[in-house]
């Protein structure tokens, strides 16, 4: 019984920290990753209405575990659950990346278990400007901040190319394959990130005594020590990047944490890619050259928040259809047919 064992987790972790705590988790399921995104916070605004301590005076827990996603929702996330909480803790369990550590910035605490990691907070960009993918032209590949300023810095550092009109000609030959809009969006959302970090950490620290202090972990976070996809582990939060927030839990909350986000794990399937093709011949492994099939409609987990008292399920229903050609090949495509959250 899945539910009810997580759900005794939460009543335990809360009695062992007196705290009310909220599980946001998404998929980071090979294949079927799910970002951080505004229609989540409508879901966690009604498990904030069930905790019947005063506003403002509730410890509240926030269990953590996502690749990140839209660069706006850690903002409006955090500054609503701190309408509702004296004092604010995010949990990581395992995975808290991109959007989710700007998220755990905004913590007075971010209680780390030794699969814990964050992640750089430089965020990778897309829009209809950005170069196309060679392999999938109808999807635009993803333009790293980083790989953009690493260009600049090779040409500069490594390179030695210091002269003006040479560094012009380093850029017009940059802008010849990557649109220049594109890249005034990377320099948008770059600037976009660091404000957000910034206000964040300034939710619990005193943005001029300790003015130094955040320019350092933004700068940290976002360009001196680390790539995009570095794992940062809790020590180096606390000792490389300057984060005093991180605690260690308690080796009993460390256990409990472990075993809530284990039963996360399995009830979304994230150590099973998703691999459609290898689905369909699995229940179609008799399909002969020319035969076309449709699977039937099945469903997969992509999201919960859930609380003592509620469970939001984020899910997908799908099918996959595939059509076999005379050089024996399958070809599978996934079919969407609802996808959306749930009342469990």
């Amino acid at each position: 019984m899945p539910k009810p064992r997580r759900l005794q987790i939460i009543k335990r972790i809360q009695q062992e920290r007196g705290t009310h705590l909220i599980a946001y988790v998404t998929s980071t399921r090979r294949g079927m990753e799910v970002q951080m995104a505004m229609d989540s916070l409508r879901k966690i605004y009604d498990h904030l209405k069930l905790i019947r301590a005063p506003k403002r005076k509730a410890n509240i827990d926030l269990f953590l575990h996502s690749d990140g996603g839209d660069g706006t929702v850690p903002w409006r996330l955090v500054t609503l659950i701190r309408e509702y909480a004296a004092k604010f803790s995010v949990l990581v369990p395992h995975r808290a990346f991109s959007a989710a550590t700007l998220t755990a910035l905004g913590a007075d605490r971010i209680l780390m278990h030794p699969m814990g990691m964050l992640g750089p907070t430089d965020p990778t960009v897309a829009n209809q400007f950005n170069p196309r993918d060679p392999t999938n032209p109808t999807q635009p590949i993803g333009i790293s901040v980083e790989d953009v300023t690493a260009y600049i810095a090779l040409i500069k550092e490594d390179a030695g190319i210091q002269h003006e009109d040479q560094l012009v000609q380093a850029v017009a030959k940059l802008a010849e394959h990557v649109h220049p809009l594109a890249l005034g969006n990377v320099k948008r959302s770059l600037s976009q990130s660091r404000m957000m970090a910034k206000k964040l950490l300034s939710l619990h620290m005193d943005s001029r005594q300790n003015e130094h202090e955040i320019n350092e972990i933004v700068d940290n976070l976002t360009s001196k020590l680390f790539f995009h996809g570095h794992p940062i582990n809790r020590r180096e939060a606390k000792d490389q990047v300057g984060l005093r927030t991180i605690e260690d839990p308690s080796l009993r909350v460390e256990q409990l944490m472990w075993n809530l986000y284990l039963d996360y794990e399995r009830e979304i399937r994230m150590e099973d890619p998703f691999q459609p093709a290898q689905e369909f011949v699995a229940q179609f492994p008799n399909q002969k050259p020319g035969d076309f099939a449709v699977t039937p409609v099945a469903t997969a987990k992509l999201a919960f928040i859930e609380s003592e008292k509620r469970t939001d399920v984020a899910t997908i229903e799908y099918e996959l259809a595939g059509h076999k050609g005379p050089d024996g090949i399958t070809k599978v495509s996934t079919i969407h047919r609802h996808q959306g959250w749930t009342l469990e």
